[in-house]
């Protein structure tokens, strides 16, 4: 009997395996963190073979653990940090290069040279996104130019790229399946978001030939089965893949047009589904695809921002300054104060992203005095992590033309019941927490039961999804005005640093 999704929610710190179940519950869950290597200021990269040790790892573990069949999994579902890219070879599977993550900014000078040419218009109008270095398309570009042999493997149809899916999905299958899905093709900057194509002007501009990219398809179709994966059988299907976001929405069943959540971790995003509306941003957020689902012949499309920084901040408290032991300290220290002391800390440890992009702000922290301690500072980076979100949400409504009346919250920092009811505080709206916060994993798992008829609608899933806990807003208007003119002096001198 298939009584389990597999869900494997590849992040950018650490990869989790869970067995989730018909009522979307996880009966099991594997983490297991891997190496982040800075070979140079503001570089950052991955193994991606270390990446898959750790799926199968966590396969193995969660099997092991609740004595599982392997013949009870009914299908594989995959979601994950998003733009980080690889190149491997078609013969051997073996990656020419580590995996360039998203948030590494090597290719800042990349994306200002193409600016100065005029493709900025271009790029936005055809994929929503903006010219940065926290795109896949430079990145490939980046290993194509400087690894010797890439250009003539690739010329030869022995190279393939791709995110982080596309790896997983092709040692999944043994190299039977190249593809990816919409929701991860949109974030490359290489896809038409209009066509769901990649696109031959993209494509020139970022000098990447079309072979070595993977076929893109829907969100739950089915991209291949299993074939010589340690402890599973061959034939398992893969049918549900989206970037980790995208996922985090569909499994927040953030269905309907204007519904939107949050993501609390090593950053914040925030996607607020636009149905099939393509809406173009004015306001420094991205338009991108949500998901599209088989038998659809339109994608939904969503609206995203994101904040480099978030649950980062709290672990660069914990190993740059010491202030904490452990990232779990936080709430109740700053719990210990009722207030900041007027410190305010702008964490653009990698940048500001959306809705500045700012790859050169710098993280400040003001308003120091003698009586500001430990306490404080902690404050001050919880009440940054909700009030970077707060930029998000306002430009999100102003481009939507319609204001939300909630927000989904989910992630690990979302089980801070003082962050939350910050963040409920400096929006003025409620913020809904899901007794699920692994959304991210069951996305992926929802989008692979659908594939294979587990769930036999979206309907079904909504009736999964159940509430933990709200929190409402106890703030005056005049107080969240306030608090808000005092971050926004901050941010100016973050990006004035």
């Amino acid at each position: 009997m298939k009584e389990f999704i597999l869900s494997i929610d590849q992040g950018t710190t650490s990869t989790t395996v869970c067995l989730v179940d018909i009522t979307g519950q996880i009966k099991a869950r594997h983490s297991e963190e891997f190496e982040q290597i800075f070979p140079k200021p503001g570089w950052v990269e991955h193994r991606p073979e270390e990446i898959w040790g750790t799926v199968v790892n966590g396969i193995k573990r969660i099997l092991e653990k609740t004595n599982t069949k392997p013949s009870a999994i009914a299908a594989i579902g995959i979601t994950n940090q998003r733009e980080t890219s690889v190149l491997w070879d078609a013969k051997t599977s073996q990656p020419i290069y580590n995996a360039i993550v998203w948030q590494c900014r090597r290719t800042t000078k990349t994306c200002e040279a193409l600016k100065k040419k005029g493709y900025l218009k271009t790029v936005k109008n055809k994929t929503g996104l903006v010219l940065d270095p926290y795109f896949s398309a430079t990145k490939i570009n980046w290993v194509l130019k400087h690894i010797p042999q890439a250009k003539k493997k690739a010329q030869a149809g022995l190279l393939r790229a791709g995110t982080i899916d596309s790896y997983l999905l092709w040692k999944l299958t043994s190299g039977q399946s190249h593809k990816t899905d919409v929701s991860n093709a949109s974030r490359t900057s290489l896809m038409n978001i209009k066509t769901g194509l990649w696109d031959k002007d993209l494509l020139k501009i970022f000098k990447v030939p079309e072979k070595i990219l993977p076929q893109i398809a829907p969100s739950n179709g089915v991209f291949g089965v299993t074939q010589s994966v340690p402890g599973l059988p061959d034939g398992i299907p893969i049918s549900g893949i989206a970037g980790d976001q995208q996922s985090a929405l569909f499994g927040q069943t953030c269905f309907k047009k204007g519904e939107a959540k949050c993501t609390f971790g090593t950053g914040s995003f925030i996607l607020m589904n636009t149905g099939h509306e393509r809406v173009k941003s004015k306001s420094g957020v991205l338009t991108t695809v949500a998901w599209q689902l088989k038998g659809q012949k339109n994608m939904t499309y969503a609206l995203e921002g994101g904040a480099f920084i978030c649950g980062a901040a709290v672990q660069w408290l914990r190993d740059g300054l010491g202030i904490i032991k452990k990232s779990s300290e936080v709430e109740a220290l700053a719990a210990s104060v009722s207030s900041t002391g007027g410190v305010e800390f702008v964490p653009a440890l990698s940048g500001l992203g959306a809705p500045y992009w700012q790859p050169n702000a710098r993280g400040v922290i003001t308003g120091l005095t003698r009586g500001t301690g430990r306490a404080e500072v902690a404050r001050a980076t919880l009440e940054a992590m909700a009030l970077q979100n707060v930029d998000i949400l306002k430009a999100m409504q102003k481009d939507l033309g319609r204001n939300m009346r909630d927000l989904r919250v989910d992630g690990g920092a979302s089980a801070n019941n003082l962050l939350m009811q910050m963040q409920a505080d400096f929006l003025g709206k409620k913020i809904i927490r899901p007794k699920m916060i692994e959304t991210t994993v069951a996305g992926a798992a929802y989008l692979a039961g659908l594939g294979v008829g587990f769930w036999s609608s979206t309907s079904e899933i909504k009736n999964v999804w159940q509430i933990d806990r709200k929190f409402s807003s106890q703030l005056t208007a005049s107080g969240r005005s306030q608090r808000t003119t005092s971050w926004q002096r901050a941010i100016k001198k973050s990006c004035d640093a």
